[in-house]
């Protein structure tokens, strides 16, 4: 080579390899150095789908077929991106189910309804339009077949279609007090599809380091190879003399290598909290403040990274973050397997006072990138919080579902006669190719939006603000869709979101006189499938 030799002039392979090792953002920057290099990414169906998969935080799954044409492996992804903007809620299949579906516990993904009914704990599997490619399951437990010991009642069930996992948890009731538990709770560990252990679970059940506990209510939740359970519990001091207090503990299981755990976290005097995880070594506490934990090493208590405080005092809190789910794309002839990257996910939050309920959807970006952050001291909501986040205040109730970086949202609106009586549907897409692969349809949002709060709305809480209004301005951009159909507050039970389907489960009613008065009554269920 000559000295003066540039990279322009380097083989056009060699130079796309070079490129390939550049961060996205720096691939995107090159295009715009000069028309050469504009030219050599548009000939690159590499560098192409590095930005796209980089664009729609998508990773390819470790150990599947690599062998696809690159080419076909972009498309797939490029026609999924459009796909999510064929947005017609008018067109849709309907499924009719006998079962009233009015279960605790609901989950529609893969092609499939999972429900558990907590008051007769009865739980199915249901097909639901599975993809030909999908393998079809289908089952049911009927009352007391979920528990291996008898006399026992269910405290909480986790179904995991991505692990092929059923966990349930249970104990012993209270003779005096049938809600209450003073024996051990146990947690029992099988398959989705089989009876029997869980092929890769470390044993039948798990132990729990304070089993006997008095248990108020409990929630299970998992993902990969971690499981949690929180259990909210009654601690009474000094042997029974001392009033008692509420608080709850979370304890976490690497499920397939150990059945016991050290790693527990305790809280006193905290009773209204949610957890998620986020990725394999990081769990995220929101009780008050957002608190971040280590769980690495599952054999020590999870170990504090950060804490970011909230914007506002937080109450029935719900945390909502997508399962781990792979999602399968079929590119013929063989088969690319991705899943969403855990540090660029959606979190959405949910919080209500009164009628108002509010919707946090908060970038996973910020509990990955902990540079200059402190764990001892609170990061202050100004600092990480406008630019990460979108907060929606609505003034009824709605249902929310989200899926890698999209949000699902029914809202309730106004009629003409009548307050709140029909659901709004709206679909956004915050991922970063979003404007770019709308094809014109929805509306961009890139402006800041602001909310207010007035002091007396945390009254009611005993919390003390401001004596001013809060003022709260979020900016992190989205595109959105909004349909023209609405549907009435009555009939829809449940939306869920599942990569190229929206899910609407609705109820028909039937009209019951008795006497001089009349009731609703359950007649049937049915599942709307709407391929976006």
């Amino acid at each position: 080579m000559q000295p003066k030799t540039g990279f322009l002039s380097l083989v056009q392979e060699l130079g796309f390899y070079i490129l390939s090792f550049l961060p996205c953002r720096d691939i995107l920057r090159c295009t715009s150095v000069c028309k050469a290099l504009r030219q050599a990414y548009m000939s690159s169906s590499e560098l192409q789908y590095i930005i796209e998969l980089s664009g729609q935080r998508l990773l390819p799954v470790p150990n599947t077929d690599n062998r696809t044409p690159t080419f076909n492996r972009l498309q797939t992804l490029k026609d999924r991106a459009h796909a999510w903007f064929k947005f017609d809620m008018h067109s849709f299949k309907t499924i009719t189910l006998r079962e009233n579906l009015s279960a605790k516990k609901q989950l529609v993904t893969g092609g499939h309804l999972y429900s558990w009914h907590e008051d007769n704990d009865v739980a199915a599997i249901i097909p639901i339009l599975p993809k030909p490619s999908q393998r079809t399951i289908e089952r049911s437990w009927s009352r007391g077949t979920l528990r291996s010991v008898p006399h026992s009642f269910t405290l909480d069930v986790l179904m995991d279609p991505a692990q092929n996992l059923i966990a349930v948890a249970y104990s012993v009731a209270s003779e005096n007090h049938p809600l209450e538990s003073d024996e051990a709770v146990q947690i029992d560990l099988g398959a989705l599809d089989s009876d029997g252990v869980h092929p890769q679970a470390a044993g039948r059940a798990l132990l729990l380091s304070q089993p006997s506990l008095p248990t108020l209510f409990a929630i299970l939740k998992g993902s990969g190879r971690h499981i949690a359970l929180q259990r909210s519990l009654v601690i009474v001091a000094d042997g029974g003399r001392s009033l008692s207090k509420k608080g709850w503990q979370l304890q976490i299981w690497d499920w397939q290598n150990s059945a016991t755990s050290n790693s527990v976290l305790d809280k006193t005097g905290e009773s209204d909290m949610d957890f998620c995880f986020l990725g394999n070594d990081r769990l995220l506490v929101v009780a008050g403040n957002l608190e971040l934990y280590s769980i690495e090493d599952i054999s020590q208590a999870p170990q504090l990274l950060a804490c970011f405080r909230s914007p506002f005092p937080l109450w029935r809190i719900q945390c909502l973050l997508p399962m781990d789910d792979i999602e399968q794309m079929q590119a013929q002839p063989q088969t690319v397997s991705y899943i969403s990257d855990p540090a660029h996910q959606l979190l959405c939050l949910t919080t209500s006072y009164d009628t108002d309920t509010f919707i946090i959807i908060i970038s996973t970006r910020i509990f990955f990138d902990l540079d200059g952050v402190v764990a001892t001291v609170p990061t202050p909501w100004r600092r990480w919080g406008p630019s990460n986040t979108r907060i929606f205040r609505y003034p009824y109730p709605c249902k929310v579902h989200i899926s890698g970086n999209r949000v699902l949202q029914a809202i309730m609106v106004d009629t003409p006669d009548r307050y709140g009586v029909e659901y709004e549907v709206r679909l956004m897409d915050f991922s970063p190719m979003a404007a770019t692969n709308r094809q014109g349809l929805g509306r961009v949002v890139k402006e800041s939006s602001m909310i207010e709060i007035s002091p007396s709305s945390f009254e009611f809480m005993g919390t003390t603000i401001e004596e001013k209004n809060l003022e709260i301005t979020t900016s992190l951009p989205y595109v959105e869709v909004v349909s023209d159909r609405k549907i009435s507050t009555r009939e829809l039970l449940g939306i869920w979101l599942d990569r190229d389907r929206i899910y609407l489960l609705n109820v028909n009613w039937e009209d019951v006189a008795e006497g001089s008065t009349s009731y609703l009554t359950w007649e049937s269920s049915r599942l709307e499938v709407i391929n976006v």
